[in-house]
C-alpha cells in the first residue's frame, strides 16, 4: 500500500524500533500518525515536533484500552503492531511468569489489535497491517525460549490473518528482523542492526505491498536459509 496520505497507528512507539518506525512513516508522507504507548506522556516530544502526530495511551494487553484506541482513532488505514516484551530464559528453567507475559503481549496483544482494528481498516480501506515479528519466530534460540514461542504464535496468527482478510482489501506484512540495537537487547553480546535501518526497510516493504520482509543484513541471510531449508535454520540458531 502506498503510504502517502494514509493514517497510521504504531504500537510501542515511544522508544527503540517503534520510535524509528514513527519517523519513517512520517518521512513516507502519512497524513496522520497515532503514536501509542502505555504512557502517552513519553510521546510528548515527538507529538510537539510534528503536528501530524497524535499521542495515545494504549496497553495492547488490556481489551478496554484497545477498545478506547479504536474510538480515539477511527480513521486509521495502516496498523503497525510493534509493541513487545522479552523475558530471558531457556525452555526448561526459564521463569514461567515471564513466558506468560511474553505471550500476553507479543501474541495476544497483537491479536487484540488486529481483531479490534480490522473492521476499521476494512471500512476505511484499502488498509494494511504490519506485524513486527522476529527471525527467531521461525527457529528458536535457547536463552529466549518464551519470547521465541510467543513470536512464533504471532507468526502463525499473521499467516492466518493474511488469509482471513484477503478479500477485505487489507494487506498484511510480516517483518522478521534479527537482533536490533535497542534497550531490549542491551547487554547481549551479539551483532545487532541499527534500528533506523530496520525501520526503513520495514516501511519500504509496507509501502511496496510486500507480505514478508527480512529487514536487516543478518536476517536477510538467515531468512534465505529458512526459505530453502527450515531445519537448517533451526540447527544454525541452536548452535
Amino acid at each position: 500500500m502506498k503510504l502517502q496520505g494514509q493514517t497510521a497507528l504504531v504500537t510501542g512507539a515511544n522508544r527503540g524500533l517503534g520510535a524509528h518506525l514513527v519517523q519513517e512513516l512520517l518521512a513516507a508522507g502519512v497524513l496522520k500518525l497515532y503514536a501509542t504507548a502505555r504512557d502517552a506522556r513519553t510521546l510528548a516530544e515527538v507529538a510537539r515536533a510534528d503536528s501530524r502526530v497524535v499521542a495515545l495511551d494504549l496497553d495492547v494487553v488490556d481489551p478496554e484500552s484497545v477498545a478506547a484506541a479504536v474510538q480515539a482513532a477511527p480513521d486509521v488505514t495502516v496498523l503497525v503492531n510493534n509493541a513487545g516484551v522479552l523475558a530471558f530464559g531457556d525452555v526448561l528453567t526459564g521463569d514461567v511468569e515471564g513466558f506468560q507475559r511474553d505471550m500476553a503481549t507479543n501474541y495476544f496483544g497483537t491479536l487484540n489489535m488486529c481483531r479490534a482494528f480490522v473492521p476499521l481498516l476494512e471500512r476505511n480501506g484499502p488498509g494494511a497491517i504490519a506485524n513486527v515479528l522476529t527471525l527467531i519466530a521461525l527457529a528458536p534460540v535457547a536463552p529466549m525460549a518464551g519470547y521465541c514461542a510467543s513470536k512464533a504464535a504471532a507468526h502463525s496468527m499473521t499467516q492466518a490473518l493474511r488469509a482471513a482478510v484477503a478479500t477485505r482489501g487489507i494487506e498484511v506484512l510480516g517483518a522478521y528482523p534479527g537482533g536490533i540495537d535497542t534497550d531490549m537487547l542491551a547487554g547481549v553480546d551479539a551483532d545487532k542492526a541499527a534500528p533506523a535501518v530496520v525501520a526503513s526497510r520495514i516501511i519500504a516493504a509496507l509501502n511496496d505491498g510486500e507480505s514478508l520482509v527480512f529487514p536487516d543484513d543478518a536476517s536477510a541471510g538467515a531468512g534465505a536459509v529458512y526459505l530453502s531449508d527450515p531445519v537448517a535454520l533451526e540447527r544454525l540458531l541452536a548452535g
